[in-house]
């Protein structure tokens, strides 16, 4: 077990996290939110770092200090969302500044009787980083804080046969909201993009022109990519496809072809070499893939281009 995994407290009840936040018991064993705007919440007692066994869906309102997701530290001086899964460390780094937060927290068993206990693991989101947080204009601020607030008095005041529903469609709500200006914050952030992609290019440019770091690594990797990028694979892809229509691994492919095509049609080397120089164990593998892209095989592709 390593050092971090010792000190890491992970929190399994919704009931443990408000015990140690001195909050009286939750409302509903398996969701809580944690209004920490209009009323004080001791958010500094929570053991540094923590993992949590829910989802959490934070809105930070005034967000002044470094707060750590992941290995990353980020700055929300203007507020923003962000959004952890089960089970990934979490942490604040400045205890200092202001926490002012609006937090939703959703054990996975609250979402079992309906079809989001499934969906909510496709929304990418939930696994980027802090630095991938969502940025929120004025309007979009209002949106999001109505729905917590329609949730919040949905916990608080009413316990009848619907009120699962209502807050199970208000949190997809909240998330499809979310998915929308995530959508948005990636087509309005033109020269981030543009930029990516001109590292994107470099760096797959770099990996195939040196050919020990095509030995000794094979074919690039999505996450290869996002760590010299410094992003998570998820906000990298999703990044990628707003830009381009193409994911991460679909930009992989498309430079691989590239380079495939320009091997064979000014080189002599054999399929094989060209096979193992882009990172392929196996030449049959190559020529499947590039069969499958371009409809030609290899060689017929060579004969045809000379």
């Amino acid at each position: 077990m390593s050092k971090m995994e010792i000190m890491t407290h992970k929190f399994g009840s919704l009931s443990d996290l408000h015990e140690v936040l001195g909050l009286p018991a939750p409302l509903h064993p398996l969701i809580t939110l944690i209004n920490n705007v209009d009323a004080h919440v001791p958010l500094e007692n929570l053991p540094n770092p923590h993992v949590l066994n829910f989802y959490k869906i934070s809105y930070k309102v005034n967000f002044r200090g470094s707060f750590k997701y992941g290995q990353h530290f980020y700055d929300f001086n203007d507020g923003g969302m962000f959004f952890v899964s089960p089970n990934q460390f979490v942490g604040d780094h400045d205890r200092t500044k202001d926490h002012s937060c609006f937090s939703l927290l959703i054990h996975s068993d609250f979402l079992l009787p309906y079809p989001l206990s499934k969906k909510i693991k496709l929304y990418g989101f939930f696994s980027y980083s802090a630095n991938e947080a969502l940025y929120l204009s004025a309007s979009e601020r209002n949106v999001i804080m109505s729905v917590y607030k329609i949730i919040e008095h949905e916990l608080n005041n009413n316990k009848d046969d619907f009120s699962q529903d209502v807050i199970i469609s208000q949190i997809e709500l909240l998330l499809n909201y979310s998915n929308r200006f995530y959508k948005r914050q990636f087509t309005t952030r033109q020269e981030v993009g543009n930029d990516l992609l001109r590292k994107l290019e470099e760096i797959l440019n770099s990996y195939f022109n040196t050919e020990q770091t095509i030995k000794s690594g094979g074919i690039p990797t999505v996450a290869f990519l996002a760590e010299q990028l410094k992003l998570t694979p998820s906000y990298l892809s999703d990044m990628l496809r707003s830009l381009t229509g193409l994911n991460a691994q679909q930009h992989i492919h498309q430079k691989l072809i590239e380079r495939a095509k320009y091997k064979l049609s000014t080189s002599q080397l054999t399929v094989a070499e060209i096979a193992y120089q882009l990172g392929f164990e196996h030449p049959q593998s190559f020529s499947k893939f590039f069969k499958l892209k371009t409809k030609l095989s290899p060689l017929k592709f060579r004969r045809t281009s000379n």
